[in-house]
């Protein structure tokens, strides 16, 4: 790890900071040759009332357990939403870093890989060991941030 990376991670906070989720506030940035090509947060798509909104978390409600049924959730995940950032604005993210508050989850995982990212940095873990899988088989870097 660098000054670069505790920079970055540092913008991650930053960034999750305006999640609309009640249950984690997840931010990732995307970035090549040290320049920021997006950020993401967790939050609902662009016209479904978020979860802030509707003033309760389904998953919550539900006593649906974190790591389990990904998809019974109004939010998308910070690293989808960098991603899909990329895609809407024609940014090449090939070959570059996702920083991200938290271990991606299998599903992020996979677009991460298919998108051409090849380092993840990530602080927090996550209870989901299969996304680590596949990342090791894909030969995608993956680094725990360990603040300097």
């Amino acid at each position: 790890m660098d000054k670069w990376d505790e920079r970055f991670m540092e913008l991650t906070e930053t960034v999750g900071g305006w999640a609309s989720c009640l249950r984690r506030k997840v931010g990732a940035v995307i970035v090549r040759e040290k320049r920021v090509m997006t950020t993401g947060y967790n939050g609902a798509p662009t016209g479904v009332p978020t979860c802030l909104e509707r003033g309760e978390c389904m998953r919550q409600k539900m006593g649906i357990e974190s790591g389990t049924h990904a998809e019974l959730c109004y939010a998308a995940h910070a690293e989808q939403n960098a991603i899909i950032q990329a895609a809407r604005y024609g940014v090449n993210i090939s070959g570059s870093t996702l920083y991200c508050t938290h271990q991606p989850c299998v599903i992020c995982a996979k677009m991460i890989i298919n998108a051409g990212i090849t380092r993840v940095v990530y602080k927090e873990g996550y209870p989901d060991e299969f996304s680590m899988k596949l990342f090791g088989e894909a030969g995608t870097k993956v680094e725990k941030y360990e603040e300097l």
